[in-house]
């Protein structure tokens, strides 16, 4: 079988968490913006958010009196911006990423001086109280989708919104990748709201059983938990 992944983490973190695995096929990244192809460093195909849009993203976030980090794609090469580091979760953020990773950031004095035509991503973390209106808000517009969902790994209760391109989706992502290599079967695994739009666009799907109950409702098969091996434990009784 082939065997890929779909993540909302770029490609700088997924190169270092899994250097010790072999992917013949290109990842799925930023939740659909990016197929990267790890073996020769490019990106196949990057979804840019549309020029038209970030105007009206740079008010929301002032209203709602958020920020976070915008990312940008030129050349091939990945920078990923911020305003201020004004809460402990975005100063982890940072650091994780700065000094595990060694991932480039460039702080800014607003995010609207950027180069508007390469822009393919933002990643805001709050709590849900503040998230909220802003996530109705940019929901309103038809150029850009919204990724909401518990962070599931701080286990501080803070929620990520992310906003990008509307054809930015894992379902778009994984529909270029059946075109492109002509898959009759696609299996999916999956533990968090965001895995919802993976989902729609495979012929069966696996929700561990840790997961979000909302995924495990569309899900084909409830299967063992992520620390039991659940997704390994599937694929070998089922596949190899």
């Amino acid at each position: 079988m082939n065997f890929t992944i779909a993540t909302a983490r770029s490609a700088a973190t997924i190169e270092t968490i899994l250097r010790d695995i072999s992917f013949p096929m290109p990842v799925i990244l930023m939740n659909g913006v990016l197929i990267y192809d790890i073996p020769s460093k490019h990106y196949i195909n990057i979804e840019y958010l549309p020029a038209q849009s970030l105007p009206f993203i740079h008010k929301v976030l002032k209203d709602c009196q958020l920020t976070g980090f915008m990312y940008e794609i030129k050349d091939h090469v990945q920078s990923t911006y911020y305003e201020r580091l004004e809460t402990k979760a975005l100063r982890d953020f940072y650091e994780e990423r700065v000094n595990k990773y060694q991932k480039p950031f460039r702080q800014v004095s607003d995010f609207s001086a950027a180069d508007t035509g390469h822009i393919i991503y933002f990643a805001l973390l709050d709590s849900k109280e503040r998230l909220d209106t802003a996530c109705q808000i940019l929901k309103t517009n038809s150029d850009i989708a919204v990724a909401y969902y518990k962070d599931i790994y701080s286990g501080d209760g803070l929620w990520y919104l992310e906003i990008s391109s509307t054809n930015a989706t894992k379902y778009n992502a994984v529909q270029y990748l059946r075109n492109k290599y002509h898959y009759d079967t696609i299996i999916g695994f999956g533990d968090n709201l965001n895995d919802l739009p993976l989902f729609r666009a495979c012929d069966v799907t696996c929700a561990v059983n840790n997961a979000k109950e909302e995924l495990k409702e569309t899900a084909t098969y409830i299967i063992e938990s992520n620390v039991k091996n659940g997704v390994v434990n599937w694929i070998r009784r089922n596949i190899i």
